[in-house]
């Protein structure tokens, strides 16, 4: 018995995807295997056979006609494990079918077997022809990559003090990409220490991280994981981009899947992982078709492999640096040294949370400040009293996720309440909680601890009354800094920094209300000056700037002739 088949079996937890075989491992009727079969080619081989390899790019796909296929994951020594074993009608594969990632697993035939090779043009190709068939391999990729993550298969080992700001930006790195992982909590393992000795590291390089096969990684940076793990991608320089989308937050990400969809040849660089801001909160419940709420996460995820069945390419942990745009097309540098050219430019940066100015206040960054409340800093706060500073829906949300598990709750806001910011949803519920507090007129005035936070003191603007309480976890969601320093001044800013756009921007009537003052280059979402700070807006503006670039693309031939 394999031990995805073992887990399926022992397993209560509806939402685990090895209980539900039929749509995880699902079997095509003959119908649907003739309509695959007309992509591929049919090829007989030896049991033993490897059909591909944990760390390889752009695998093709395969359809088991007779026989059976073996998945195997790597151990700690490097040596294989069966997964699981797929027979007739089932096929291989994951989510990196959809993207040019390193492979988290490795297919041998168990047996000889006859089997439908499908080249991964081809399986783009067929995923856009045959819908209905598409529909049942998006949901199984789905499902196995989220099998993998909530089984901590396939993927790496992180070995580190789990309240230390590192490690937490390992995780959160590790949790937002969808990439699976085991946590060792150095301080509270008893199996710890053993494996850091294994290892022949010193306890003082944690934390780490351990890839089956590769090399322990030190306390890399975000791109040196990325680029540890295959999941950066090389850009060909030569390749001229139809659009370039600067930003995976919910704007950027739906401008990827309609641009892509509609035949645009689509890239999007993020600098951290899909989602933006949203992508960092618990639930987000006003969205439009999602009455009992969805992650940030999840709604990331899913627009990423949306936007990527469309074929669009997504380079993360690349960040964009400056922009050239003197010429066209216009060429974007990014902190690794790449360069990307495309005809136009969607910028959806977004923005960031501002930092109030307080003694100690970097130190204690990722080490008791967060600027994100999802189930990874739920965990540090278990039972304990807690802080939201901000009056937005973001802080709201962050407030009522977190209540479920702290012991206490303080909402500070500088403002009078939160009526002017917040959906009134929101409002009523932190009013009926016994276990949050609203603190009107309040702001930090001090913070302190030793290695980390421990200690906040906050105080009345109009009374100048302070309080100070041992708190542990501050989760900072005020104002909004524009990610546009990489702009170089090629576009209208205003004098926040947000990017004009529209008639704001100079653009005649007739134009987009998302072009900005260099053409072709158009914002949407939060980075765009006038925009309503919602992830809907977000989405709509994204999937509505398409329609400009496509007008804009037709008119590049006239204006060059010009």
């Amino acid at each position: 018995m394999s031990q995805i088949e073992f887990d399926a079996e022992t397993s209560s937890d509806a939402s685990d995807p090895y209980a539900r075989k039929a749509q995880t491992f699902p079997r095509l009727d003959n119908e649907m295997v003739a309509r695959v079969s007309s992509f591929g080619s049919e090829i007989d081989v030896a049991e033993g056979t490897i059909l591909f390899r944990r760390g390889e790019r752009s695998t093709d796909f395969f359809l088991i006609k007779s026989g059976s296929v073996e998945m195997l994951d790597l151990d700690g020594d490097g040596l294989p494990r069966v997964l699981t074993v797929q027979g007739e009608r089932e096929f291989t594969g994951e989510l990196d079918l959809f993207n040019n990632r390193e492979n988290l697993v490795t297919a041998r035939a168990a047996q000889n077997s006859r089997l439908v090779r499908v080249e991964r043009g081809s399986f783009l190709r067929m995923m856009s022809a045959e819908p209905d068939i598409g529909e049942i391999i998006t949901r199984a990729l789905i499902l196995r990559r989220v099998g993998f993550i909530k089984h901590g298969q396939a993927g790496v080992v992180l070995i580190g003090p789990s309240h230390a700001a590192d490690t937490l930006r390992l995780q959160r790195f590790l949790t937002r990409n969808g990439y699976p992982h085991r946590m060792v909590d150095s301080e509270v393992d008893p199996h710890a220490k053993e494996m850091v000795a294994a290892l022949k590291i010193c306890a003082l390089s944690l934390p780490v991280i351990v890839p089956p096969g590769k090399a322990v990684l030190q306390n890399p940076t975000t791109g040196e994981l990325a680029d540890a793990l295959g999941l950066t991608e090389t850009i060909d320089r030569n390749v001229i981009y139809d659009v370039l989308v600067v930003g995976a937050g919910p704007a950027g990400l739906a401008a990827a899947v309609y641009a892509a969809s509609e035949g645009l040849k689509t890239i999007v660089i993020e600098g951290v992982a899909p989602g933006g801001q949203a992508g960092t909160s618990s639930k987000i419940e006003n969205y439009l078709g999602f009455p009992t709420g969805i992650s940030g996460q999840a709604l990331a995820g899913r627009a990423q492999v949306q936007a990527q069945k469309f074929g669009a390419r997504l380079a993360i942990a690349r960040m964009a640096v400056s922009v050239d745009c003197s010429g066209f097309p216009y060429r974007v540098a990014l902190n690794d040294g790449q360069t990307v050219s495309a005809k136009a430019i969607v910028v959806a940066t977004g923005a960031r949370y501002r930092k109030p100015d307080l003694l100690n206040y970097e130190r204690f960054e990722g080490q008791g400040i967060h600027y994100a409340a999802t189930a990874m800093e739920a965990q540090l706060c278990h039972e304990q009293e807690v802080i939201v500073v901000g009056g937005g829906n973001s802080a709201g949300q962050a407030a009522m996720f977190l209540s479920q598990s702290v012991n206490h709750l303080h909402i500070l806001v500088r403002g009078p309440g939160l009526k002017e910011t917040m959906s009134d949803y929101l409002i009523q519920r932190i009013e009926k909680s016994q276990r949050i507090s609203v603190h009107p007129f309040t702001e930090i005035s001090a913070i302190g601890g030793d290695r980390y936070l421990n200690s906040v003191t906050w105080a009345n603007r109009k009374t100048g009354e302070e309080t100070t309480r041992p708190i542990s976890n501050v989760f900072m969601m005020i104002g909004a800094a524009p990610n546009t320093e990489w702009l170089n001044g090629c576009v209208k800013l205003d004098k926040s920094g947000f990017i004009e756009t529209g008639i704001m921007a100079g653009v005649a009537t007739s134009g987009s209300p998302f072009e900005t003052s260099a053409p072709g280059i158009f914002a949407v979402g939060d980075v765009r000056a006038g925009s309503v700070k919602r992830v809907a807006a977000g989405v709509g503006e994204g999937s509505v700037v398409v329609q400009a670039i496509h007008q804009y693309l037709r008119q590049i031939p006239a204006r060059a002739s010009q």
